[in-house]
């Protein structure tokens, strides 16, 4: 039985602490929301630490709920950020495959310009006028195709794909395979913790884009959800509505706010636990080689 030292002890205790008091750091300014968004509008005047609801009222949800724009963005995003995922998740993993190939020619060049990326851009107005000239503004491509390809995610992909043993493909190619069938067939069922993790970052990056709405999109029924609950929290005072029988709602901009920003959330938080497995291990890998 191994015995430790008062000082060891010491700092278990320590670190302990630091992690707990971490962990509530992390988990109120959440669990505020929560509870704030919970409270009664007329009490969430006083201010202070809400750690249980002051009075209970499901007012805040319910205005927001009752907003059609909510549930027209919400629609858009969930299409943008279904396609936008699957389409830059697919290109992403065909581009790193086929720089981490030294057989590849031309593979320092190409990786060369797809680093320069990530250090220098066109800017806001070149990307405008190039989507202009595709005749792509107002439309859900706008918000898709911009963000498909980034540089880090393919350097990502690349060193998980360098790490990959050779002789599982020179295999393939013995039994008659050619490129394409290697890499559909052999590499992407091999790389589901690294397609997971870039998956789940374009998810993330799709579903809380608002600024290329603003740049880009002019009708409102085609805002995604984060632009529209942004014009929602703009516009939040404190007000009554009429509420489902016709009695007075009241409502104000502070907990309106905190039930917006807890369903734009919440998407994303019932998504991440069927990846998190996936995810670590792909992140971990996907820095450790290249």
């Amino acid at each position: 039985m191994n015995r430790h030292s008062s000082g060891e002890r010491l700092f278990n205790v320590i670190n302990y602490i630091l992690m707990l008091l971490l962990i509530i750091a992390m988990i109120y300014p959440f669990w505020y929301l929560i509870m704030a968004s919970l409270s009664d509008p007329k009490l969430t005047s006083l201010g202070g630490l809400y750690l249980w609801p002051r009075g209970f009222s499901w007012d805040a949800y319910t205005t927001v709920l009752r907003d059609t724009s909510f549930w027209s963005g919400f629609r858009v995003s969930i299409i943008v950020t279904i396609v936008g995922t699957a389409i830059g998740t697919f290109l992403t993993a065909m581009t790193a495959y086929a720089i981490s190939k030294k057989r590849l020619e031309g593979r320092m060049v190409a990786s060369f310009f797809i680093l320069f990326t990530m250090l220098f851009n066109g800017g806001l107005v070149p990307n405008y006028l190039l989507l202009k000239e595709l005749n792509l503004l107002d439309t859900l491509w706008a918000l898709i195709l911009p963000g498909t390809i980034s540089a880090f995610n393919v350097f990502v992909m690349r060193s998980f794909f360098v790490g990959l043993p050779e002789e599982v493909e020179e295999a393939a190619k013995i039994d008659g395979a050619n490129d394409l069938a290697i890499f559909f067939r052999v590499v992407l069922p091999l790389s589901k913790a690294v397609l997971a993790t870039i998956g789940l970052f374009m998810a993330v990056m799709y579903w809380n884009d608002f600024f290329s709405t603003i740049l880009y999109i002019n009708s409102k029924d085609k805002w995604q959800l984060q632009a529209v609950l942004r014009n929602l929290i703009d516009h939040a005072v404190q007000s009554s509505i009429n509420g489902p029988n016709g009695d007075q709602i009241q409502v104000s901009a502070f907990t309106v706010r905190a039930a917006s920003i807890l369903l734009a959330t919440l998407p994303i938080l019932l998504l991440y636990p069927f990846l998190q497995k996936h995810f670590v291990k792909g992140a971990m890998i996907g820095s450790i080689k290249g």
